[in-house]
C-alpha cells in the first residue's frame, strides 16, 4: 500500500512537471501517454485543483494519503464541491458503449471521480452500460471488511448505480447485491492473485459489449 501511494505521488509529480512545461494539464496527460506508449486517451475528472475530503471514524479528514489510511469511511466529497470537468470527458461519456468503473481504491480513486457532480450526472445519463470491475481483495484500512456488495452499495450511496459487476469468484466475497444487477463471473485474476490479468479482463469486457 505504501508503494502504491508512492507510485501515485511520483506519477503526480511527473504530470505536474509536464503541465508546468506545457501550460496545459490535459496536454500534459497526452504527452505522458505518448512518452510511455499508452493506447487510448486519459482525460482528468477535473482540470482545476481540488482537495478530497472524507467523513471517517477519525472525523473529517482531507487529502488522498490521509484518507487512504482512514477507517470506517462513510462519505467522500471535494473542495470546491462542484469543479468543472473537461468537455472531453462529458463528450466521451455521452458517446460511450460501456463505462467501466474500477478496479481501484474505492474512496480515494473511484468515489473521488464520482464526487464531481457533472461527471456523476453524465455517467447516469450515458447510453452505455455501467460495469463495475470488482477488486480482488480488501484494501486496508480504508476498505477493511468490504465485500463486492459493499463496494456497489458505496457507489450507490454516492449517486452511481451500476448495471453489471465483473467478479472473480476466487477473490473477494460477493455478498448480497440488490436491484437486479447482473453478476458476470470471470477468472480475471493475474498469477499473483492481487492484480487483474489485462488480457482476460479485456476479453470479458469485450464480450459484454457484444
Amino acid at each position: 500500500e505504501a508503494g502504491e501511494l508512492e507510485g501515485h505521488a511520483l506519477g503526480n509529480l511527473v504530470i505536474a512537471g509536464l503541465a508546468a512545461a506545457t501550460g496545459d494539464f490535459i496536454g500534459a496527460l497526452e504527452e505522458a501517454r505518448r512518452l510511455v506508449g499508452g493506447v487510448g486517451r486519459v482525460v482528468p475528472a477535473t482540470a482545476v485543483p481540488v482537495i478530497l475530503k472524507a467523513d471517517a471514524e477519525e472525523g473529517e479528514i482531507e487529502g488522498q494519503v490521509q484518507i487512504a489510511r482512514a477507517r470506517r469511511i462513510s462519505a467522500v466529497s471535494l473542495v470546491p464541491p462542484d469543479p468543472p470537468p473537461p468537455a472531453e470527458a462529458l463528450d466521451a461519456l455521452a458517446r460511450a458503449d460501456q463505462v467501466i468503473i474500477g478496479p481501484g481504491s474505492l474512496f480515494t480513486s473511484l468515489l473521488a471521480v464520482i464526487a464531481v457532480p457533472a461527471l456523476r450526472q453524465a455517467i447516469a445519463a450515458t447510453p452505455g452500460r455501467r460495469v463495475y470491475v470488482a477488486n480482488l481483495g480488501e484494501q486496508h484500512p480504508e476498505g477493511a471488511g468490504f465485500n463486492v456488495a459493499s463496494h456497489v452499495d458505496a457507489l450507490a450511496a454516492h449517486g452511481l448505480d451500476v448495471d453489471a459487476v465483473v467478479w472473480d469468484p476466487s477473490a473477494l466475497a460477493l455478498g448480497q447485491l440488490e436491484g437486479g444487477i447482473e453478476v458476470v463471473e470471470a477468472a480475471v485474476a493475474g498469477p499473483d492473485g492481487w492484480s487483474h490479468d489485462p488480457a482476460k479482463l479485456a476479453a470479458t469486457l469485450q464480450d459484454l459489449v457484444g
